[in-house]
């Protein structure tokens, strides 16, 4: 069977993120926050054109998400997604867009057959989201910088096919790190950034049997192991018996192959 939907982290991580999506007749980013160059350089990798791209979808306006989108948006002249206050708060980085698109966050929107669901999330950003992009009943959710899990994260990530979700930190290496006190309060904060336990205990809540892959992101470089990361989702997976769940942990270096959705 000829795949609905399929995406590629094509990097996650405090220098830069981007997230691929594909259906039969749309094909956008998630986020920008390589430069447009390397952002050009990792889709070729990942087989794709970006001059075929159909729009961007901006989550924040820290700068490792946004970093190269408006030079997207100019050179192949796209559409991009974005809320009005991390336009306001973004536009130093993301310079003249060529195409505005001003949405309110929790409302959904559809990019041709792309079904788009936003959520907001707990970051110390000025309006940030999570996306769950749809096509056919298929769903794929998008949760990282996030400080804390909510209510409202819980129930729009439920019944996903897949997840992107964050894994940022082991609590014991970022305590015993060489990061400054200010900034390790800032990762542990209700704002910041969820620890490999919090992600576990969310993902747990939100996990059923329909849940086919699972993509570990946002793992910081410093204090986080890809190992550690990977055991606590294992883990918890076993725990929810889902044994077949498939595992990938991203990276701030290397594209994640194409995930397939049917």
């Amino acid at each position: 069977m000829k795949w609905a939907m399929r995406f590629s982290v094509l990097a996650s991580g405090s220098s830069g993120n981007a997230c691929y999506v594909e259906s039969a007749d749309t094909r956008i980013l998630i986020d920008a926050g390589l430069s447009a160059r390397e952002t050009e350089r990792r889709l070729e990798q990942a087989g794709i054109k970006p001059e075929s791209l159909t729009a961007i979808i901006i989550t924040h306006e820290h700068q490792d998400h946004i970093k190269g989108a408006g030079v997207l948006t100019r050179r192949y002249h796209l559409p991009l997604y974005i809320n009005q206050d991390t336009l306001e708060n973004g536009k130093k980085v993301l310079g003249k867009i060529f195409r505005p698109m001003i949405i309110r966050t929790g409302e959904a929107l559809n990019i041709n057959d792309l079904v788009i669901e936003t959520f907001t999330k707990c970051h110390d950003a000025a309006d940030p989201m999570g996306v769950i992009v749809s096509v056919d009943g298929i769903r794929m959710g998008i949760a990282t910088d996030m400080g804390r899990s909510t209510r409202l994260v819980e129930d729009r990530l439920r019944g996903c096919r897949a997840l992107i979700l964050e894994f940022n930190h082991d609590t014991v290496m970022l305590d015993e790190g060489p990061y400054p006190i200010y900034l390790k309060q800032r990762i542990k904060g209700r704002d910041g950034h969820l620890s490999n336990d919090q992600a576990g205990d969310l993902l747990e809540t939100v996990c059923d049997n329909g849940l086919g892959h699972l993509v570990l992101a946002h793992l910081s470089e410093i204090n986080n192991n890809p190992d550690i990361a990977y055991q606590k989702a294992c883990d918890v997976l076993n725990c929810c018996g889902l044994k077949r769940t498939n595992i990938t942990v991203s990276s701030q270096d290397e594209v994640v192959p194409m995930i397939e959705l049917t």
